[in-house]
C-alpha cells in the first residue's frame, strides 16, 4: 500500500489569515510534476505578510492503481487550500475540488518562489472571494454583494 509522510517545519513567526498552498515538485524548487505522478508536495503558508515553509508531504503511490492513487493523494493533502501542478486529469481535478482544494495548473515548470511572491501581492491587493473565504476574511465593500441582498 502507498506511504505518506508529512515532514512539518516549525515557523518562525505566525502568519495571520494564512492559506496553505501545495506545489507538486520533483526538486523542491519548481512546480514540475503531474498531480498523479508527484511523489512530493512542498507546502507553504502564505499571507499578506509573506510566506514560510510549512511541511513537505511525501507520497508514494507506485504500488497503487487508478482511483486509489488519487484518493490517497487527496487525503494526504487534507487542509490545503490551493495546489499547483503541471497537469491534472479531469477525474482527479473533480476529486481535488470536492475535497476543498483549488487545483492550479502551470503552463510550464515555474519556480515556486515566484508563485509565492505573486500570491503575496495578490493577497495584499484584492484577492478573489474564494481566497478571502479560505483566509476567513469577511468580504466588505464588494458591489457584487448588493445583488444578493434581500430588501
Amino acid at each position: 500500500m502507498g506511504e505518506s509522510t508529512k515532514i512539518t517545519v516549525e515557523g518562525s513567526s505566525p502568519l495571520e489569515n494564512a492559506i496553505k498552498v501545495a506545489f507538486a515538485t520533483k526538486d523542491m524548487q519548481s512546480v514540475n510534476a503531474h498531480f498523479g505522478g508527484a511523489k512530493e508536495f512542498v507546502v507553504y503558508k502564505v499571507s499578506k505578510e509573506g510566506f514560510e515553509l510549512s511541511e513537505v508531504v511525501k507520497t508514494d503511490t507506485e504500488d497503487m492503481e487508478g482511483d486509489d492513487k488519487t484518493d490517497f493523494k487527496v487525503k494526504a493533502l487534507k487542509g490545503i487550500n490551493i495546489m499547483y501542478c503541471e497537469s491534472i486529469g479531469g477525474t482527479a481535478a473533480a476529486k481535488v475540488i470536492r475535497s476543498g482544494i483549488n487545483p492550479m495548473k502551470v503552463q510550464e515548470p515555474r519556480a515556486i518562489e515566484d508563485i509565492l511572491k505573486e500570491l503575496v501581492v495578490m493577497l495584499k491587493n484584492n484577492p478573489p472571494p474564494w481566497v478571502k473565504k479560505a483566509m476567513n476574511i469577511q468580504t466588505k465593500n464588494d458591489p457584487r454583494l448588493e445583488r444578493w441582498t434581500v430588501e
